[in-house]
């Protein structure tokens, strides 16, 4: 199989910087597997890299989406997917690097989500509830048939969530009780930095501090006037659904960035309680996550495979 290094691992975990170090040292590229950064004019709340902090390494998947529209897991499978192998052909080391598990699965496993066909009328009845209702109201109907689906889920991925609740209406039987097992398309490495849960929500605290000090608020002021509501998809992302709502309701900015930090840890929680599922993660302490130490590990499978 193809070698593919994979930076995975709870946001505010430093990421982005020790994926591009492993890039510069492997001469690979960087695939993004993150659900904000695909969206175009969301630079602030979702820390997408800077031109320096990318330091000339290329990166794909990021900024593919106008703001208005949704994108799912499956269409990013559809675009990453001939990135990576692309990158693979030509000798390259693809460095996936992000914290959405979903994306990442998507490109290293062969998924049949439970091999259960579609069915066109439950399928429109349930784009129909959505246009009516929305993404939250179609999530807590998931929550309501099938909440092991649902805790692995965002509620942002609407097609995953309609998946799911179809499967349900189809079969009486939960998504969750289907296994789709790790069945692999690439060999790999994943390496994900293991803060303590105390240091993790200082840096969680930190970064969300630095947004606003960045311009987070106008950020999202600018994209409410391109014409880019609560409905969008991307507005539903945690830092700009708070400050949507406390520009609508007047909640006042301290109030607004303890409930961001709040809505950060808990999900830096969940995307660690994922990662733990993802076979052969290795897990590093901060210390010992250096691009020398991840190439090191890379190199060595190499020589064993």
């Amino acid at each position: 199989m193809d070698k593919v290094l994979v930076i995975c691992g709870a946001t505010a975990t430093g990421k982005t910087a020790l994926a591009v170090d492993c890039a510069i040292k492997l001469k690979g590229e960087i695939v993004s597997a993150d659900s904000q950064l695909v969206y175009k004019g969301l630079n602030i709340g979702t820390a997408k890299p800077t031109t320096e902090e990318m330091r000339g390494i290329v990166h794909h998947m990021i900024d593919v989406s106008e703001p208005q529209g949704n994108f799912s897991v499956g269409d990013y499978r559809d675009m990453a997917a001939p990135i990576l192998n692309g990158l693979l052909s030509e000798g390259k080391v693809p460095v996936i690097c992000g914290g959405t598990g979903f994306y990442i699965n998507s490109l290293l496993f062969r998924m049949n989500y439970g091999g259960i066909g579609c069915d066109l009328s439950v399928r429109k009845k349930l784009e129909d509830f959505l246009v009516g209702h929305g993404s939250a109201a179609l999530y807590k109907k998931l929550m309501e048939v099938d909440p092991k689906s649902a805790e692995k889920l965002h509620e942002n991925d609407v097609k995953r969530v309609m998946r799911a609740i179809e499967i349900f209406e189809l079969t009486g039987r939960r998504k969750s009780e289907q296994n789709d097992g790790f069945d692999r398309l690439h060999d790999y490495v994943a390496v994900a930095v293991n803060y303590s849960r105390e240091e993790l929500y200082d840096r969680i605290n930190a970064r969300v501090d630095e947004m606003f000090e960045n311009g987070l608020v106008d950020e999202v002021r600018k994209l409410v006037a391109s014409g880019v509501n609560g409905d969008c998809q991307c507005m539903q992302a945690i830092g700009y659904k708070e400050v949507l709502e406390c520009l609508n309701n007047g909640n006042n900015e301290s109030t607004m960035r303890d409930i961001i930090k709040k809505n950060t840890r808990h999900y830096a929680k969940r995307q660690i309680t994922f990662f733990k599922k993802l076979p052969e993660i290795i897990w590093l302490e901060p210390q010992d996550a250096t691009a020398e130490a991840i190439c090191d590990i890379f190199y060595e499978k190499q020589r064993i495979y």
